[in-house]
């Protein structure tokens, strides 16, 4: 019985419901912010079931809006819950949450694109990367405007432990338009494998966890919304720096229907481009005929090592950029026409405007 008591207390006392939240406060869905509310709390109870056990964990919630995510995270026991919320509109709403839970929600009116989160929680909670993750979660109802630049921003804090993975491994679950979270999850070989599939998974174990039916949300999007978990790795498994890696990859895909072999091609100046990228391409043993999509994670290692190996030989080659190179050529002609254009014209007459 002491236990059952102990559980019943982490539940909120009785509430008014989102929908009735949500007309009291006269909220709507913002269209430009890529809003949409997710009123069913059992599909808000199994997303939230995805990060595993909540009991006396801190939590960080992205994007809260009314705070249905909010409810089913405090009913399922977070010790610590701080949610992040960018709208002023929906603050009043979340404060008498807080109200109804005291001690256990923290409310940061902010930008989580611009939020420190490693100033957000007790020194004492992290754990060494070699071990358990914290009992630490971030997780999300994320507005798709902000989902992919959000996820590849913690991706590269994970690879250099800082933000919330200060605090150790830190989990996410976090939900993702359909066919993001088909790319964070897709495998080599298919078809929706591409720059953000390599990117997650050499840092994580990513897990698809179930999609939400468009129709769940208001207003409906036009797509399904796919939930995703990641736990990141012990050891990632390509050991280069997160940037480099990520112009790596970045340019490999830029040409997923042609060989990796064009791509890797554009990693170096038009001088020795065909030299410097057959060089790589031996020194990685990775056949240049391969599509982007057939690349394994130890084919982009070997890449990516290949890569760093040349750039320690020639450091200016980690800041070239071939779309850069190929402005500045194309400056070139322009001025190089309007001077001939200039030379050409007889005297007296007015240059070309």
């Amino acid at each position: 019985m002491a236990a059952s008591g102990k559980v019943a207390s982490f539940r909120l006392p009785p509430l008014p419901t989102i929908g009735e939240v949500i007309k009291l406060y006269n909220l709507r869905a913002e269209k430009q912010l890529s809003q949409n509310f997710l009123l069913d709390m059992k599909l808000i109870d199994k997303l939230v079931r995805q990060a595993g056990s909540l009991k006396g964990a801190h939590v960080c919630e992205v994007g809260p809006g009314p705070g249905g995510l909010t409810r089913s995270i405090l009913n399922a026991g977070a010790k610590d819950l701080l949610v992040v919320e960018k709208d002023t509109r929906f603050i009043p709403g979340l404060k008498l949450l807080s109200e109804a839970a005291p001690g256990r929600l923290r409310i940061i009116h902010g930008d989580i694109l611009t939020y420190r989160m490693d100033r957000g929680f007790p020194l004492n909670i992290t754990k060494p990367w070699e071990h358990d993750p914290p009992n630490l979660h971030i997780i999300g109802n994320l507005p798709f405007s902000v989902a992919t630049p959000l996820i590849i921003k913690w991706l590269e804090s994970m690879a250099n432990r800082t933000g919330p993975f200060m605090y150790g491994r830190t989990r996410l679950t976090l939900t993702f338009q359909k066919e993001v979270a088909e790319r964070l999850t897709a495998s080599t070989g298919s078809r929706q494998r591409s720059r953000l599939s390599i990117m997650a998974q050499y840092l994580c174990t990513v897990r698809s966890c179930f999609t939400i039916p468009g129709r769940a949300f208001v207003p409906k999007p036009e797509v399904d919304v796919g939930v995703v978990h990641f736990t990141p790795l012990v050891q990632p498994q390509i050991q280069q720096p997160f940037k480099l890696v990520e112009k790596v990859v970045r340019n490999i895909f830029q040409f997923r229907r042609k060989y990796c072999r064009k791509g890797i091609e554009m990693l170096f100046p038009e001088a020795c481009r065909l030299e410097l990228a057959e060089e790589m391409m031996r020194r990685a043993d990775v056949d240049p005929t391969l599509r982007p999509t057939e690349l394994t994670i130890p084919h982009v290692r070997a890449l990516a090592d290949a890569y760093a190996h040349l750039c320690t030989k020639e450091p200016s080659l980690i800041t070239y950029e071939f779309r850069e190179e190929l402005r500045l050529k194309h400056l070139g002609r322009q001025t190089g026409t309007r001077m001939s254009t200039l030379i050409d014209t007889p005297a007296g007459t007015p240059p070309p405007s």
